[in-house]
């Protein structure tokens, strides 16, 4: 059982930055496909950012101003956010595919199979 927690959420001032972190455990966390997602006041669930071995995927909407990365030794998953929008205020989740995803789907929430308790990030105009 893989039990993602994140933290580093909180508030920060447009044109700030901000750091995520997800540790999740188990002891196959390199091969895992890792994914950030977020989910504003009265929209749906969508995709953030993911990242399987070395190749790092991006919204539209965060390419150029998020970075996600991954330390395998400490099963850490991060979502550097950097440029930070009032629209990009939502609780952010942490999301593990525990076995084999093809690239088409790794955007797709239901794919994943372990999802933290999600963490809060607001940013003031």
């Amino acid at each position: 059982q893989v039990q993602p927690v994140e933290s580093g959420g909180g508030l920060v001032q447009t044109g700030g930055s901000m750091r995520l972190s997800c540790i999740a455990s188990g002891n196959t966390f390199n091969q895992y496909t890792l994914g950030w997602f977020r989910q504003a006041p009265g929209k749906e669930r969508e995709f953030v950012a993911a990242i399987r071995w070395g190749d790092s995927y991006y919204a539209d909407a965060v390419k150029g101003r998020f970075t996600i990365s991954r330390d395998n030794a400490k099963n850490t998953l991060y979502l550097q956010m950097n440029n930070l929008k009032p629209e990009d205020t939502a609780v952010y989740y942490c999301a593990v595919k525990s076995s084999r995803i093809i690239t088409s789907q790794i955007r797709t929430a239901s794919q994943y199979h372990y999802w933290g308790q999600g963490t809060q990030v607001t940013v003031s105009s």
